[in-house]
């Protein structure tokens, strides 16, 4: 079987164009609050500029299961109130997710990220950015305004009871 085999068994065929189709997704409303998780968390950078890059995957409500929502946070920033504001940013991720980035106060790493970040959901808060394009189309989506907890928080270990005490009334022969 060659690489190039649908799943009908037919080869691909050369081609120099492609639609997937479907189309462009509406944004979710500005000021929505989703149960999101980082599915991703790695340094990146775009023209120079470096920065933290996370995917969060919606896990509730139902209606937006699934989509993800981009999020760069800027903590290499040169303006030294946008970099306050993104290292808070990443703080309050990390606080929500377990605060081990922020314990060991060192920069963290792709792998510490991943770590620490990757699979812990929390409450995010969603708003709408729009930009103009070329054309004079608007182009539309979601960013991150603000974390928070997961509503209840984790769930809260129960404290160890001591185990009921054996009395012996020596009736029963333990072998």
């Amino acid at each position: 079987m060659s690489f190039w085999n649908l799943s009908d068994g037919k080869q691909a065929e050369k081609s120099d164009s492609m639609d997937t189709g479907g189309g462009d997704i509406e944004p979710i409303p500005a000021k929505t609050q989703v149960l999101a998780a980082p599915d991703e968390a790695k340094w990146d950078d775009y023209e120079g500029d470096e920065y933290i890059s996370i995917r969060w995957n919606i896990l509730q409500p139902k209606e937006y299961a699934n989509r993800k929502i981009f999020h760069k946070i800027r903590v290499e920033d040169g303006d030294s109130k946008k970099r306050d504001k993104a290292i808070r940013m990443l703080a309050a991720i990390d606080t929500n997710a377990g605060g081990k980035l922020l314990a060991s106060g060192e920069r963290p790493t792709d792998e510490s990220l991943t770590r620490c970040l990757v699979n812990k959901p929390m409450v995010i808060m969603l708003q709408v950015w729009e930009i103009e394009q070329d054309d004079g189309s608007i182009k539309k989506g979601n960013w991150v305004s603000a974390v928070s907890p997961r509503k209840g928080g984790a769930a809260k270990p129960e404290p160890e009871q001591a185990p009921e005490p054996q009395i012996d009334d020596g009736d029963d022969i333990p072998f």
